[in-house]
Protein backbone atom coordinates (compact mmCIF):
# COMPACT_ATOMS: atom_id res chain seq x y z
CA UNK A 1 0.00 0.00 0.00
CA UNK A 2 2.83 2.38 0.89
CA UNK A 3 4.45 1.73 -2.49
CA UNK A 4 1.16 2.49 -4.23
CA UNK A 5 0.70 5.74 -2.32
CA UNK A 6 4.30 6.73 -3.07
CA UNK A 7 3.79 5.98 -6.76
CA UNK A 8 0.62 8.04 -6.85
CA UNK A 9 2.40 10.93 -5.14
CA UNK A 10 5.25 10.77 -7.63
CA UNK A 11 2.75 10.69 -10.48
CA UNK A 12 0.84 13.68 -9.07
CA UNK A 13 4.07 15.60 -8.60
CA UNK A 14 5.01 14.77 -12.16
CA UNK A 15 1.74 16.20 -13.46
CA UNK A 16 2.24 19.36 -11.38
CA UNK A 17 5.76 19.80 -12.75
CA UNK A 18 4.57 19.25 -16.32
CA UNK A 19 1.71 21.71 -15.83
CA UNK A 20 4.13 24.25 -14.41
CA UNK A 21 6.45 23.82 -17.36
CA UNK A 22 3.56 24.20 -19.79
CA UNK A 23 2.42 27.43 -18.09
CA UNK A 24 6.00 28.74 -18.09
CA UNK A 25 6.40 27.91 -21.77
CA UNK A 26 3.15 29.67 -22.64
CA UNK A 27 4.10 32.68 -20.52
CA UNK A 28 7.31 33.04 -22.53
CA UNK A 29 5.71 32.32 -25.88
CA UNK A 30 5.17 35.08 -28.42
CA UNK A 31 2.02 35.16 -30.55
CA UNK A 32 2.31 33.84 -34.10
CA UNK A 33 3.37 36.81 -36.18
CA UNK A 34 5.33 38.01 -39.15
CA UNK A 35 7.43 41.19 -39.31
CA UNK A 36 5.33 44.24 -40.18
CA UNK A 37 5.59 45.47 -43.72
CA UNK A 38 8.06 48.29 -44.31
CA UNK A 39 5.77 49.78 -46.97
CA UNK A 40 4.57 53.34 -46.50
CA UNK A 41 1.02 53.49 -47.80
CA UNK A 42 0.41 56.20 -50.37
CA UNK A 43 -2.14 58.76 -49.18
CA UNK A 44 -4.54 59.31 -52.09
CA UNK A 45 -7.89 61.14 -52.20
CA UNK A 46 -9.66 57.91 -53.16
CA UNK A 47 -8.20 56.03 -50.20
CA UNK A 48 -9.04 58.87 -47.85
CA UNK A 49 -12.67 58.91 -48.98
CA UNK A 50 -12.97 55.13 -48.85
CA UNK A 51 -11.30 55.03 -45.43
CA UNK A 52 -13.68 57.63 -44.04
CA UNK A 53 -16.63 55.56 -45.31
CA UNK A 54 -15.28 52.35 -43.78
CA UNK A 55 -14.24 53.80 -40.42
CA UNK A 56 -17.22 56.09 -39.86
CA UNK A 57 -19.98 53.94 -41.35
CA UNK A 58 -19.26 50.35 -42.41
CA UNK A 59 -17.06 49.14 -39.55
CA UNK A 60 -18.04 51.95 -37.17
CA UNK A 61 -14.63 51.99 -35.48
CA UNK A 62 -15.27 55.29 -33.72
CA UNK A 63 -18.17 54.23 -31.49
CA UNK A 64 -15.88 51.83 -29.61
CA UNK A 65 -12.79 54.04 -29.83
CA UNK A 66 -14.41 57.29 -28.67
CA UNK A 67 -16.48 58.60 -25.79
CA UNK A 68 -20.22 58.42 -26.44
CA UNK A 69 -23.23 60.24 -25.06
CA UNK A 70 -24.77 57.18 -23.43
CA UNK A 71 -28.01 58.94 -22.45
CA UNK A 72 -28.72 59.99 -26.05
CA UNK A 73 -30.51 57.63 -28.40
CA UNK A 74 -28.07 55.81 -30.65
CA UNK A 75 -24.97 56.71 -28.59
CA UNK A 76 -23.66 59.67 -30.63
CA UNK A 77 -20.00 60.59 -30.11
CA UNK A 78 -18.97 63.31 -27.70
CA UNK A 79 -17.33 66.11 -29.70
CA UNK A 80 -13.55 66.12 -29.56
CA UNK A 81 -13.19 62.48 -28.51
CA UNK A 82 -13.12 60.74 -31.91
CA UNK A 83 -10.63 57.90 -31.76
CA UNK A 84 -9.28 58.66 -28.29
CA UNK A 85 -10.31 55.26 -26.90
CA UNK A 86 -11.13 54.45 -23.32
CA UNK A 87 -14.38 52.44 -23.35
CA UNK A 88 -13.89 49.54 -20.89
CA UNK A 89 -15.16 46.12 -21.99
CA UNK A 90 -15.61 43.90 -18.92
CA UNK A 91 -17.56 40.93 -17.62
CA UNK A 92 -20.81 42.17 -19.16
CA UNK A 93 -19.20 41.54 -22.56
CA UNK A 94 -17.87 38.12 -21.48
CA UNK A 95 -14.37 39.61 -21.16
CA UNK A 96 -12.34 37.80 -18.48
CA UNK A 97 -10.95 41.01 -17.04
CA UNK A 98 -11.07 44.52 -18.47
CA UNK A 99 -10.02 45.58 -21.97
CA UNK A 100 -10.21 49.24 -22.94
CA UNK A 101 -10.57 50.42 -26.51
CA UNK A 102 -7.25 51.98 -27.41
CA UNK A 103 -6.38 55.43 -28.72
CA UNK A 104 -6.29 55.15 -32.53
CA UNK A 105 -5.55 58.82 -33.26
CA UNK A 106 -2.11 59.89 -34.56
CA UNK A 107 -1.06 61.09 -31.10
CA UNK A 108 2.60 60.00 -30.76
CA UNK A 109 2.52 59.39 -26.99
CA UNK A 110 -0.73 57.50 -26.53
CA UNK A 111 -2.03 56.72 -30.02
CA UNK A 112 -0.76 55.43 -33.34
CA UNK A 113 1.56 58.34 -34.07
CA UNK A 114 4.68 56.29 -33.33
CA UNK A 115 3.45 53.20 -35.22
CA UNK A 116 4.58 52.46 -38.76
CA UNK A 117 1.99 51.80 -41.45
CA UNK A 118 2.95 48.13 -41.41
CA UNK A 119 2.44 47.89 -37.65
CA UNK A 120 -1.03 49.40 -37.89
CA UNK A 121 -2.06 47.10 -40.73
CA UNK A 122 -0.71 44.05 -38.86
CA UNK A 123 -2.67 44.96 -35.74
CA UNK A 124 -5.85 45.62 -37.72
CA UNK A 125 -6.02 42.21 -39.41
CA UNK A 126 -3.55 39.95 -37.61
CA UNK A 127 -4.05 40.87 -33.94
CA UNK A 128 -0.49 41.79 -32.94
CA UNK A 129 0.41 45.22 -31.61
CA UNK A 130 3.47 47.41 -32.19
CA UNK A 131 5.45 45.43 -29.60
CA UNK A 132 4.44 42.04 -30.97
CA UNK A 133 1.96 41.34 -28.15
CA UNK A 134 -1.45 39.77 -28.78
CA UNK A 135 -4.52 41.99 -28.95
CA UNK A 136 -7.59 40.70 -27.15
CA UNK A 137 -10.08 39.59 -29.82
CA UNK A 138 -12.73 42.00 -28.55
CA UNK A 139 -10.93 44.00 -31.22
CA UNK A 140 -12.45 42.14 -34.19
CA UNK A 141 -9.24 41.47 -36.05
CA UNK A 142 -10.44 37.94 -36.77
CA UNK A 143 -13.26 39.46 -38.83
CA UNK A 144 -11.00 42.13 -40.31
CA UNK A 145 -8.82 39.34 -41.71
CA UNK A 146 -11.49 39.33 -44.42
CA UNK A 147 -10.96 43.03 -45.13
CA UNK A 148 -9.30 43.48 -48.50
CA UNK A 149 -5.77 44.81 -48.72
CA UNK A 150 -6.98 47.96 -50.41
CA UNK A 151 -9.73 48.59 -47.84
CA UNK A 152 -7.26 48.05 -44.98
CA UNK A 153 -4.90 50.59 -46.54
CA UNK A 154 -7.78 53.03 -46.89
CA UNK A 155 -8.65 52.61 -43.20
CA UNK A 156 -5.04 53.40 -42.33
CA UNK A 157 -4.98 56.51 -44.50
CA UNK A 158 -8.10 57.85 -42.83
CA UNK A 159 -6.93 57.08 -39.28
CA UNK A 160 -3.81 59.14 -39.97
CA UNK A 161 -6.05 62.19 -40.52
CA UNK A 162 -7.86 62.06 -37.16
CA UNK A 163 -7.12 64.85 -34.72
CA UNK A 164 -4.28 63.59 -32.45
CA UNK A 165 -5.95 63.41 -29.03
CA UNK A 166 -3.57 63.33 -26.04
CA UNK A 167 -5.50 60.70 -24.08
CA UNK A 168 -3.94 57.81 -22.18
CA UNK A 169 -5.85 54.51 -22.00
CA UNK A 170 -5.25 51.79 -19.37
CA UNK A 171 -3.58 48.61 -20.55
CA UNK A 172 -5.67 45.44 -20.69
CA UNK A 173 -5.94 43.31 -17.55
CA UNK A 174 -6.88 39.72 -18.31
CA UNK A 175 -7.57 36.99 -15.79
CA UNK A 176 -5.40 33.88 -15.62
CA UNK A 177 -5.19 31.71 -17.71
CA UNK A 178 -6.82 33.77 -20.48
CA UNK A 179 -3.89 36.18 -20.32
CA UNK A 180 -1.80 33.27 -21.62
CA UNK A 181 -4.26 31.64 -24.01
CA UNK A 182 -4.89 34.94 -25.80
CA UNK A 183 -1.45 34.53 -27.31
CA UNK A 184 -2.72 31.60 -29.34
CA UNK A 185 -5.37 33.61 -31.20
CA UNK A 186 -3.40 35.87 -33.60
CA UNK A 187 -2.62 34.39 -36.97
CA UNK A 188 -0.58 35.98 -39.77
CA UNK A 189 -2.26 36.47 -43.12
CA UNK A 190 -1.11 33.88 -45.61
CA UNK A 191 -1.49 35.88 -48.80
CA UNK A 192 -3.21 38.82 -50.52
CA UNK A 193 -6.83 39.54 -49.53
CA UNK A 194 -9.41 40.77 -52.03
CA UNK A 195 -13.08 41.65 -51.66
CA UNK A 196 -15.89 40.30 -53.86
CA UNK A 197 -16.68 42.55 -56.79
CA UNK A 198 -20.03 44.29 -56.05
CA UNK A 199 -20.66 44.59 -59.79
CA UNK A 200 -20.61 40.83 -60.37
CA UNK A 201 -21.17 39.27 -56.94
CA UNK A 202 -23.73 41.27 -54.99
CA UNK A 203 -24.47 38.45 -52.54
CA UNK A 204 -20.77 37.92 -51.85
CA UNK A 205 -20.21 41.63 -51.34
CA UNK A 206 -23.19 41.80 -49.00
CA UNK A 207 -21.65 39.01 -46.94
CA UNK A 208 -18.34 40.91 -46.98
CA UNK A 209 -20.06 43.99 -45.56
CA UNK A 210 -21.78 41.88 -42.89
CA UNK A 211 -18.42 40.53 -41.69
CA UNK A 212 -16.32 43.71 -41.67
CA UNK A 213 -19.36 45.66 -40.46
CA UNK A 214 -19.85 43.48 -37.37
CA UNK A 215 -23.31 42.16 -38.28
CA UNK A 216 -22.20 38.54 -37.96
CA UNK A 217 -20.36 39.09 -34.67
CA UNK A 218 -23.09 41.08 -32.93
CA UNK A 219 -26.09 39.13 -34.23
CA UNK A 220 -24.73 35.68 -33.39
CA UNK A 221 -25.21 34.42 -29.81
CA UNK A 222 -22.11 33.92 -27.64
CA UNK A 223 -21.40 31.47 -24.85
CA UNK A 224 -20.22 32.55 -21.39
CA UNK A 225 -16.63 32.58 -22.68
CA UNK A 226 -17.50 34.99 -25.48
CA UNK A 227 -17.26 32.41 -28.26
CA UNK A 228 -19.84 32.33 -31.06
CA UNK A 229 -22.29 29.47 -30.78
CA UNK A 230 -22.01 27.06 -33.72
CA UNK A 231 -24.83 26.87 -36.27
CA UNK A 232 -26.47 29.99 -34.79
CA UNK A 233 -25.05 32.56 -37.22
CA UNK A 234 -27.08 35.76 -37.47
CA UNK A 235 -29.88 34.38 -35.23
CA UNK A 236 -29.46 37.09 -32.58
CA UNK A 237 -29.61 36.67 -28.83
CA UNK A 238 -26.30 38.18 -27.70
CA UNK A 239 -26.91 40.19 -24.52
CA UNK A 240 -24.90 43.40 -24.25
CA UNK A 241 -24.89 45.67 -21.21
CA UNK A 242 -23.27 49.04 -20.73
CA UNK A 243 -23.89 52.66 -19.71
CA UNK A 244 -26.76 52.80 -22.22
CA UNK A 245 -28.61 49.89 -20.57
CA UNK A 246 -29.15 46.34 -21.79
CA UNK A 247 -29.84 45.09 -25.31
CA UNK A 248 -30.30 41.67 -26.86
CA UNK A 249 -29.42 41.54 -30.53
CA UNK A 250 -32.28 40.61 -32.90
CA UNK A 251 -32.52 37.70 -35.32
CA UNK A 252 -31.27 38.68 -38.79
CA UNK A 253 -32.31 35.50 -40.58
CA UNK A 254 -35.36 35.72 -42.89
CA UNK A 255 -37.59 33.64 -40.61
CA UNK A 256 -41.26 34.75 -40.86
CA UNK A 257 -41.21 35.81 -37.19
CA UNK A 258 -38.13 38.01 -37.70
CA UNK A 259 -37.89 41.44 -39.31
CA UNK A 260 -35.99 40.15 -42.37
CA UNK A 261 -38.74 37.63 -42.98
CA UNK A 262 -41.27 40.44 -43.47
CA UNK A 263 -39.39 43.52 -44.67
CA UNK A 264 -39.01 44.45 -48.32
CA UNK A 265 -35.69 45.77 -49.54
CA UNK A 266 -37.11 49.29 -49.70
CA UNK A 267 -38.30 49.03 -46.09
CA UNK A 268 -34.92 47.68 -44.96
CA UNK A 269 -32.99 50.47 -46.68
CA UNK A 270 -35.47 53.09 -45.53
CA UNK A 271 -35.15 51.99 -41.91
CA UNK A 272 -31.43 52.74 -41.94
CA UNK A 273 -31.80 55.95 -43.88
CA UNK A 274 -34.46 57.29 -41.51
CA UNK A 275 -31.71 58.09 -38.97
CA UNK A 276 -29.40 59.98 -41.32
CA UNK A 277 -30.32 63.38 -39.87
CA UNK A 278 -29.54 62.43 -36.25
CA UNK A 279 -26.31 63.77 -34.75
CA UNK A 280 -24.82 64.35 -31.32
CA UNK A 281 -26.51 67.74 -31.34
CA UNK A 282 -30.08 66.65 -32.05
CA UNK A 283 -30.30 62.99 -30.96
CA UNK A 284 -33.01 62.83 -28.27
CA UNK A 285 -32.58 61.50 -24.78
CA UNK A 286 -33.40 57.79 -25.00
CA UNK A 287 -36.62 56.54 -23.37
CA UNK A 288 -36.05 54.36 -20.33
CA UNK A 289 -34.84 50.91 -21.32
CA UNK A 290 -34.89 51.71 -25.03
CA UNK A 291 -31.46 53.02 -25.86
CA UNK A 292 -29.49 50.87 -28.23
CA UNK A 293 -25.93 49.90 -29.01
CA UNK A 294 -27.02 49.15 -32.58
CA UNK A 295 -25.08 51.83 -34.50
CA UNK A 296 -28.03 53.27 -36.40
CA UNK A 297 -26.43 56.72 -36.68
CA UNK A 298 -23.17 55.55 -38.32
CA UNK A 299 -24.90 52.89 -40.45
CA UNK A 300 -27.37 55.44 -41.78
CA UNK A 301 -24.43 56.75 -43.81
CA UNK A 302 -24.16 53.53 -45.82
CA UNK A 303 -25.06 53.93 -49.47
CA UNK A 304 -28.44 52.59 -50.57
CA UNK A 305 -26.66 50.19 -52.90
CA UNK A 306 -24.53 48.75 -50.08
CA UNK A 307 -27.61 48.41 -47.88
CA UNK A 308 -29.37 46.66 -50.73
CA UNK A 309 -26.52 44.17 -51.12
CA UNK A 310 -26.52 43.55 -47.37
CA UNK A 311 -30.25 42.85 -47.55
CA UNK A 312 -29.80 40.52 -50.51
CA UNK A 313 -27.20 38.53 -48.58
CA UNK A 314 -29.26 38.30 -45.38
CA UNK A 315 -32.22 37.00 -47.38
CA UNK A 316 -30.08 34.02 -48.47
CA UNK A 317 -29.55 32.85 -44.87
CA UNK A 318 -31.42 29.79 -43.58
CA UNK A 319 -34.59 31.01 -41.84
CA UNK A 320 -34.06 30.05 -38.18
CA UNK A 321 -36.64 30.77 -35.51
CA UNK A 322 -35.38 32.76 -32.53
CA UNK A 323 -37.73 35.32 -31.04
CA UNK A 324 -35.83 38.06 -29.27
CA UNK A 325 -36.87 41.02 -27.13
CA UNK A 326 -34.15 43.57 -27.90
CA UNK A 327 -35.23 45.86 -25.04
CA UNK A 328 -35.81 43.55 -22.06
CA UNK A 329 -35.75 46.38 -19.50
CA UNK A 330 -38.15 48.73 -21.27
CA UNK A 331 -41.38 49.43 -19.36
CA UNK A 332 -44.45 47.73 -20.80
CA UNK A 333 -46.92 50.06 -22.55
CA UNK A 334 -49.36 49.72 -19.64
CA UNK A 335 -46.82 50.69 -16.97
Amino acid sequence: MKKLIRALLFTACGFVVLAGLAVAALALRRPAQRPPSAERIERTPDRLARGAYLVEHVSDCLTCHSEVQSDRWGLPLKPGTAGQGGFPFGKEFAVPGVVCAQNITPNPAHGLGSWTDGEVLRALREGVDKNGDALFPMMPYQDYRSMSDEDAKSVLVYLRTLAPVNHSVPAKKLDFPVNLFVKLVPKPLDGPVTAPDPKTDRIGYGRYLSIIGGCHECHTPHDDKGKLLPKKDYTGGWEMKGPWGRNITPNLTPHPDAYLGRATKAEFVGRFKSFVSLTGDNAPVAPKGRNTIMPWLPLSGLTEDDLGMLYDFLKTLPPIENKVNPFPDAPSPAS
